[in-house]
């Protein structure tokens, strides 16, 4: 029965990802809207910025996507295959970052498009689903209170080794393509400083997270595909991203030490 549950879980998540769209979708999902370049100079510059680094890279162009209500410097780009693709973007991306800087972090996320990454990402959030699914309905039963919290608990015990089996896997996958992709990043862009800049005043951002607003949490299914994991990386087996200022230390050879943040200027618009 437990099986069953593992390969149904995966087939319907699998599938539904699948579909047309599931990458849309699936930014849907963690609050995302389309780009408008014709109503923002920020998001009209981001459109100009993807541009440019699919032609650098010499690949098909994804959908353009903002979270509106994520404040937090972040971006994750997902897709089966080059009809499914999107690039999302923060808006606190589109404030906090110049140029060069958001260039950095639509090159890195693009690099996960072209090598294949998010589909693989994809396929593992199938798998993972699957996984988790004992422990999600044994979750599920113990918030009903009474004798079925103790029904619900032997659940999610019986469901645990496929949970922590799941985020063992999904991360330490993830973790290696995101060296690679940061790498690639430079390649394409030729300046450490633009990604640099955005691991920097994030490694800040977090220093300072609880002096800030909250942003909406991140759903399971989308942590893998961030460029920036959650608050507390330590190079753990369950963390999906590398720690910051490991990923900042080979980007540039030495340790370096957190970038202020400062608004980005406004810049002039330029018509792709």
């Amino acid at each position: 029965m437990t099986l069953l549950l593992v390969l149904g879980g995966w087939w319907i998540e699998t599938s539904n990802l699948q579909a047309a769209g599931g990458a849309e979708r699936l930014a849907r999902r963690v609050g995302a809207r389309e780009a408008r370049p014709g109503t923002s100079h920020a998001e009209q510059r981001l459109c100009n910025i993807v541009d440019e680094v699919c032609i650098a890279a010499h690949m098909p162009r994804p959908m353009v996507m903002v979270m509106p209500r994520h404040q937090a410097i972040n971006a994750f780009a997902a897709g089966w295959d080059e009809n499914d693709a999107v690039v999302a973007v923060t808006q606190g991306a589109l404030e906090l970052l110049t140029r060069d800087e958001l260039q950095g972090m639509v090159a890195h996320e693009c690099s996960h498009l072209h090598e294949g990454d998010t589909r693989m990402n994809m396929q593992l959030a199938g798998m993972v689903s699957g996984l988790e699914l004992v422990w999600g309905f044994g979750e599920a039963v113990r918030e009903r209170g009474g004798l079925a919290m103790l029904f619900g608990t032997a659940i999610m015990a019986i469901g645990s080794a496929g949970w922590y089996a799941g985020r063992a896997l999904q991360a330490s996958v993830s973790r290696q393509r995101e060296f690679l992709a940061d790498a690639r990043a430079v390649q394409w862009t030729r300046n450490r400083e633009g990604l640099g800049g955005v691991l920097r005043k994030a490694m800040t951002q977090r220093a300072e997270a609880d002096q800030m607003p909250s942003d909406p949490p991140w759903p399971p299914s989308v942590q893998h595909l961030l460029l920036l994991g959650r608050l507390a990386e330590r190079g753990g087996w369950f963390d999906a991203h590398p720690p910051l200022p490991l990923r900042v230390q080979r980007l540039y050879g030495r340790p370096m030490p957190a970038l202020p943040l400062d608004r980005a200027p406004p810049v002039p618009v330029t018509w792709a």
